[in-house]
């Protein structure tokens, strides 16, 4: 992987500067870099891991695995569009394995999670069936630890 990608993954508010003295570069050259990326489609945006523990409990996240069968001429792709405008919707993959697609929610409440598999995704022409899993605990998230290793505080006995 390029250097600056692996550096912007690590820390997208590095400055330009930054940047370009850890890359050996001009500040004009990260940034015209950068701006070419983000024209390419190739940096698609930036965004903050938060430890959404602390910052509310009032959510719920949910892995959503579907089967589905794909149509002709464009496979998964519009299944996939279609799930993908819903706001809960955080992330949709197409996936090797018992299922096609994985979809990740972040709603207020099972209830939220429930309507939205029943109404909305169920009824999805080609959907075949849906299983759905809650996220309990959250201990990483893009490649950031959310937890430190001291703040488990069970004995054994």
């Amino acid at each position: 992987m390029d250097k600056l990608f692996k550096l912007l993954r690590t820390n997208a508010r590095l400055s330009n500067a930054e940047l370009a003295v850890m890359l050996d570069s001009t500040e004009e050259e990260i940034a015209s870099r950068i701006s070419s990326l983000e024209k390419q489609g190739i940096i698609k945006g930036y965004s903050t891991v938060f430890d959404e523990e602390i910052v509310s409990k009032d959510y719920v996240r949910a892995l959503i695995e579907l089967k589905v069968t794909p149509k002709a001429q464009v496979g998964y792709d519009e299944i996939a569009r279609h799930i993908s405008q819903y706001p809960e919707v955080e992330s949709v993959y197409l996936v090797s394995g018992g299922y096609d697609l994985s979809v990740t929610l972040r709603c207020h409440s099972l209830k939220e999670v429930s309507d939205y598999v029943a109404q909305r995704l169920a009824t999805i022409d080609g959907v075949i069936s849906t299983t759905t899993h809650f996220f309990l605990q959250k201990y990483k998230e893009s490649g950031i630890m959310l937890i430190s290793e001291d703040e488990d505080e069970r004995t054994m006995q």
